[in-house]
């Protein structure tokens, strides 16, 4: 069921129920019995048509991966690819700034409700169409808690197409999720993956990330360059 959520500033606001047609099947499919029973959306829902690349960033990041991510965004940025993330941590934070500056659409996925009072910079690509809020909490989460961010990780990693992880330390946390959506047969990358100086089509099969740090093994990841297909060797 589709249904209108009332008495906030974001009157755009719907509520979408398991069964309804724009339900997103993978949420169903990934989370089972977890999936939530409605997902909240302000914004285009068309934007999930579209190829998602889900984006993790640990809060904690070596500098030079810091800089590496935010040239890859102003690559995936001017070559119109759809990101989707909670954009909570402080390098996804900047991520986001760097995707507003495009033209291309963009999922945020709060771990809590929508907010009331949409935030300024969201406002004129929310009413370009161009961004899709969802969440999978209702009204009553005002706040971000570590349980709701570990069940949005989860949900914006089913929705996605692959998952773009630029930097996982050893034993963490980040490793461990990245792990466990690998075995949803999840698509996996870093940002050595993606590289600068073609274009990644997120919705390609290529190997697991568990596969690419074998010693020996080559990645190989299709591009678009000229309007060609390509691989990277």
């Amino acid at each position: 069921m589709e249904e209108p959520i009332k008495g906030s500033e974001s009157c755009g606001v719907i509520a979408i129920g398991r069964g309804h047609p724009r339900y997103p099947g993978a949420a169903m499919k990934l989370l089972g019995s977890r999936a939530p029973e409605r997902i909240y959306a302000l914004g285009n829902l068309g934007v999930l048509d579209d190829p998602l690349l889900g984006l993790l960033c640990s809060v904690k990041c070596p500098g030079k991966v810091i800089l590496q991510t935010y040239d890859l965004m102003c690559s995936l940025r001017d070559a119109g690819v759809t990101v989707i993330s909670g954009f909570h941590s402080p390098m996804e934070q900047e991520c986001l700034r760097l995707l507003l500056r495009g033209a291309q659409p963009i999922v945020i996925c709060p771990a809590r409700s929508i907010w009331r009072r949409i935030p300024s910079e969201l406002r004129t690509p929310l009413n370009a169409g161009r961004l899709l809020i969802l969440s999978p909490f209702e009204d009553k989460h005002h706040r971000i808690t570590a349980e709701n961010a570990q069940y949005r990780n989860r949900f914006v990693a089913a929705l996605a197409d692959r998952i773009l992880i630029p930097y996982a330390a050893p034993e963490s946390k980040t490793e461990a999720f990245a792990r466990e959506v690998e075995r949803w047969g999840k698509r996996v990358v870093d940002r050595n993956e993606l590289r600068l100086d073609r274009v990644a089509v997120v919705c390609n099969s290529g190997p697991t990330l568990r596969d690419a740090r074998r010693p020996g093994r080559s990645v190989s990841i299709g591009t678009r360059s000229a309007g060609n297909r390509e691989t990277n060797g």
